[in-house]
């Protein structure tokens, strides 16, 4: 089994040409809701993807739709928790360039306790992993607890913070960063070549595995002085909401099933570019036998 503490948000998307600047009126050329959050969308996509996995999460009672979603998808919700809490949520921009703005309210997300999490930790076994993002609370306390039980824990440090570059990431046994990400964690230019962000990376985090997503540019994973690259796959993107969570589920669920690092990539890599082909979170999570219809035609991993 899999667990993943994460955000369960309500998304509220707007179709506009462009990103709102300051002291502008845009009109929007579409709206939708629907679930999302870093860490619903992660484990949709592990489910969708086959993996086994129970989802750590709170949203407020009002919303209790969002839990019963996740569970018809096939992920264990007994520790997704209804409260007298405003749900977290996030509006989104998507404009004409299938790129994305996203403005973020924490809500329910940010209310675990520390005995809570405890009790959650106690319900797994040593060698079992957890998966955790950014947008929940309590997170130097989990990665402790969880690495002292000896969880292998995977971290996806979005939205990137301060907090983050105080975090026992060596607790971390793999670390999924984007070109963004790993230029904060490293104190680098966004625009400092991938290989040299990998260097930087291996030299702060030396025992963590590292996986470095790129977009239409692909992915690397890196372990000690071993480096794996996958190509892209090449698709128009048209929303790229959700293609970074998709990425990490299908990644794990690889690795769930003992996949190579290739395969892991490869089945990642795929899966986010059919992602980026429809608009929405949730709803762009690919299925399986999408990713593995795809994958035929895919480029090889080197």
């Amino acid at each position: 089994m899999l667990y993943n503490l994460g955000s369960i948000n309500l998304d509220h998307f707007y179709r506009v040409p462009h990103f709102v600047t300051p002291g502008e009126t845009l009109a929007s050329q579409d709206y939708r809701i629907g679930l999302g959050g870093k860490g619903a969308n992660q484990s949709l996509a592990l489910a969708r993807a086959g993996a086994a996995v129970s989802h750590w999460g709170r949203i407020g009672r009002q919303d209790g739709w969002a839990r019963d979603f996740l569970a018809e998808a096939g992920i264990d919700v007994s520790r997704v928790e209804l409260v007298d809490e405003p749900s977290g949520h996030a509006i989104i921009q998507v404009d004409d360039q299938g790129e994305n703005a996203i403005l973020l309210f924490a809500g329910a997300n940010h209310g675990f306790l520390s005995s809570d999490l405890d009790t959650a930790i106690s319900s797994t076994q040593p060698g079992d992993w957890l998966l955790v993002q950014n947008e929940c609370n309590a997170l130097p306390h989990l990665m402790n607890q969880a690495g002292a039980h000896g969880l292998n824990i995977a971290f996806n440090p979005a939205p990137m913070s301060d907090e983050v570059l105080a975090l026992p990431l060596q607790r971390c046994r793999l670390l999924f960063v984007n070109r963004g990400e790993a230029a904060r964690l490293v104190e680098r230019p966004e625009t400092t070549a991938a290989e040299a962000l990998l260097d930087a990376l291996v030299s702060r985090l030396p025992d963590t595995e590292t996986v470095l997503t790129l977009g239409h540019a692909g992915a690397w994973h890196q372990q000690g002085s071993e480096r794996h690259y996958q190509p892209a796959l090449p698709v128009t993107a048209v929303d790229t909401t959700a293609a970074g969570d998709t990425f990490i589920g299908y990644y794990l669920a690889a690795v769930q099933n003992g996949s190579s690092v290739a395969d892991c990539l490869q089945h990642a890599t795929v899966a986010a570019g059919l992602s980026v082909q429809h608009h929405g979170a949730a709803d762009s999570i690919p299925f399986r036998d999408q990713v593995e219809e795809a994958l035929q035609g895919a480029s090889p991993s080197r």
